[in-house]
């Protein structure tokens, strides 16, 4: 028999533990680069599984790397465990923040990370039993805006793995269809002089002034840049008082294209477009790199195979308790059809090709240019991620039911080929005819540090 049975039989030993695992990041609802008790969480049941790790690597102290086994070849899985800001949430089928304001798992992180977690120790279960080869669960930081995986990417942490899956929660079970979008995110800090804005405005110059003028020509760009560029911003310092000319001012800009390049020639513009800005408004302006990431290539022979074992699988099945508390969410926001759950239920057919739309943006995009990767989804919300609904059932143990099923398809996914070296060899030969044997990777953000103090600013500021 190629597959061994005892990695499901930990799963299905092990739900409650992955549950409150889960249950636990949620309610602890971290910051991006401040996910101390999350991470340190994963570490402990790690080290009890007989796992090595290294900690703080690539500069973020919240990122780790655990190693179990010996030789080739090396898996990855990649855990997250960061929460947005402004989405806090209890799991009752209300608009109900835990903490007003807060932070919250509207993307299912806590999902993501315990997803990695369990496959990780159910592979290490199999190992254990006279099997060759290494698993390793990459600890990442910060995905959301942060790009964790790309410092980590850009230390070489990947460069001796040979093939990585990822996990992302959604609404549907099936294999990445869409590859996102590169992305980067880009802070502009204005400054002028500050003077009474009523006794003596002409004294002073508007740093608000140079963020304004920029998103105006920003916004007249939109007619002249890609159909797919994507261009979003916030103001995160107008200044202080309306009666007081602000000296400093500061906007964060983020640019997306699914072609790099074309994110790259974007991030041009919108710089030049800032220094018009300054100059035209008497001020000075630098900027800041805050995160840079990739597409997420996908490597097709990985996903037949990733497919093949989530149909294996099979659905998330609810209970009839469970399907009432689906309704009523839906209800309560604001959703008129009649919910679905065969989405629950099924599996969506492979397709060979991907939309080339892009849209989100995705740190593991990065590990894709360097590893061949996949990643496997399965329906744990409803509605689209990064609201208050979604953000309410990833606590749920509906969501760890969808979670395990897509550890198991990582499981089987990874445990088979360890055992066939050939079908891993088709998975690399795919992947450098696509990258070429000689790929380097340049990190989209070149040798910036990963922006630990801004983030640290932004939860001070969400927590005051």
């Amino acid at each position: 028999m190629l597959l061994s049975n005892i990695g499901l039989e930990w799963f299905d030993s092990h739900f409650h533990t992955y549950d409150k695992i889960q249950k636990q990041v949620f309610e602890y609802a971290e910051p991006g680069f401040m996910e101390y008790k999350s991470s340190e969480l994963f570490i402990r049941h790690l080290k009890r599984n007989g796992f090595k790790i290294e900690r703080g690597v690539a500069g973020m102290p919240t990122a780790f790397v655990a190693s179990f086994g010996s030789g080739k070849p090396v898996m990855a899985v990649l855990a997250e465990y960061d929460a947005l800001p402004g989405l806090s949430q209890d799991t009752t089928p209300h608009n109900s923040p835990m903490v007003e304001g807060g932070y919250g798992h509207a993307c299912g992180h806590n999902l993501i990370g315990t997803a990695a977690l369990s496959a990780a120790v159910a592979v290490s279960k199999w190992l254990a039993k006279g099997h060759q080869g290494t698993i390793r669960v990459y600890g990442c930081p910060a995905e959301e805006s942060g790009g964790g995986k790309s410092y980590m990417v850009r230390e070489g942490l990947f460069d001796d793995v040979d093939c990585a899956i990822s996990y992302h929660p959604t609404r549907r079970n099936q294999i990445l269809r869409s590859p996102h979008s590169a992305m980067i995110g880009i802070l502009f800090d204005f400054e002028g002089k500050t003077s009474h804005a009523g006794a003596t405005p002409h004294e002073g110059r508007s740093a608000l002034d140079g963020v304004e003028a920029l998103n105006y020509m920003i916004n007249l760009n939109r007619e002249h840049i890609h159909p797919n560029c994507r261009v979003h911003y916030v103001i995160t310092n107008g200044g202080e008082a309306p009666n007081i000319v602000p000296d400093k001012a500061q906007v964060f800009y983020q640019l997306r294209h699914p072609d790099p390049k074309v994110a790259k020639d974007l991030l041009k513009r919108t710089i030049a477009a800032a220094e018009g800005a300054a100059l035209g408004t008497g001020t000075t302006v630098k900027h800041t790199f805050v995160c840079g990431t990739y597409p997420i290539l996908r490597n097709l022979h990985l996903a037949r195979i990733a497919h093949r074992n989530l149909v294996k699988v099979g659905g998330v099945m609810l209970t009839d308790e469970e399907k009432e508390y689906v309704k009523v969410l839906c209800r309560n926001g604001g959703r008129k059809k009649e919910v679905d759950f065969s989405r629950y239920e099924s599996i969506v057919p492979f397709r060979e090709q991907l939309s080339s739309a892009g849209g989100g943006a995705d740190d593991t995009g990065d590990v894709s240019q360097v590893v061949p990767l996949c990643r496997v989804q399965t329906s744990a919300g409803i509605g689209a991620i990064h609201t208050w609904h979604f953000s309410t059932m990833a606590g749920t143990t509906i969501a760890t039911k969808a979670m395990l099923n897509a550890a198991k398809t990582i499981y089987l996914t990874l445990v088979e080929l360890y055992q066939k070296p050939k079908e891993l060899q088709k998975i690399r030969e795919e992947w450098e005819s696509v990258q070429g044997k000689d790929y380097k990777h340049e990190c989209l953000i070149g040798n910036e540090p990963p922006a630990l103090e801004y983030y640290r600013n932004i939860a001070k500021k969400v927590n005051q």
